[in-house]
């Protein structure tokens, strides 16, 4: 017996962080609390030896199984941070995806979670104005306070801090590799927008912002921005690229 299906389905939003969500959650967790109570119980059967006077040494188990105790509760604290980041992120992945499947009404192809080696590609929408790849950032909100993002054209600053990692420089790396990858198989080198969203955030662009060639933006307000883009893409390159790219999710994605 053998599958009916003779390509594999395309990814959904968050498909990579759902993976490494689980993981974390199974995998690495579980392997901590399988430990901790394995040598829990070597300690409880040593005191029991010792109880019956069968020369036990319960002093050796205990302290091992303390120790590690200790281990699993660290991790414990560890992996349950990484994996709220992970939720977070998955999450603002779906949501950000809800908003451009708006799009497949004017005739967009939309892709979600494209990998590539070391790396992936969050959305990407092929529309007649044009192809955006769209990079999501989760940024947890203050209880209290401003909730506000300035773009600066360059960096996108939170109270006045860049982050450790440019979205810029990183959404700019993504859309190059995307159009290297449809020119080598299209034949057509086919300019792409880099866009980076922030759900649930405003935000502030500079004047230097406005000439960049990076959207910055608020997830809710992308879809307006891409329909009322001036066309740039005939339907047979709509469709050329859509075919291409969502191939190679199927036959070449890892």
């Amino acid at each position: 017996m053998k599958s009916p299906l003779k390509d594999k389905p395309l990814r959904n939003p968050g498909e990579s962080l759902d993976i490494e969500l689980k993981d974390t959650l199974v995998a690495d967790l579980l392997l901590y609390y399988v430990f901790a109570c394995f040598m829990v119980l070597l300690a409880i059967l040593e005191w029991w030896r010792w109880f019956k006077s069968s020369s036990p040494t319960p002093v050796p188990y205990t302290v091992v199984a303390t120790t590690v105790i200790l281990i699993a509760m660290f991790q414990h604290v560890r992996l349950r941070a990484k994996a709220k980041n992970l939720r977070l992120g998955r999450d603002s992945e779906k949501a950000v995806g809800q908003y451009l499947e708006l799009l497949r009404e004017t005739g967009a192809k939309v892709f979600h979670d494209i990998p590539g080696k070391g790396f992936n590609l969050d959305h990407v929408v092929i529309h007649e104005t044009g192809i955006y790849v769209v990079e999501t950032k989760a940024l947890s909100k203050p209880d209290r306070g401003e909730t506000r993002l300035v773009y600066n054209g360059e960096n996108v600053l939170k109270n006045g801090l860049a982050p450790d990692r440019n979205p810029i420089d990183q959404v700019r790396a993504a859309r190059n590799w995307l159009v290297n990858l449809l020119k080598e198989s299209t034949g057509k080198k086919i300019s792409a927008r880099p866009v980076v969203v922030y759900p649930g955030w405003y935000i502030q662009p500079t004047a230097e912002a406005k000439s960049s060639d990076v959207w910055v933006l608020n997830p809710k307000a992308l879809p307006a921005f891409i329909a009322h883009s001036k066309p740039q893409l005939s339907a047979e390159d709509v469709n050329l690229c859509a075919y291409h790219l969502g191939r190679y999710v199927r036959t070449e994605g890892v």
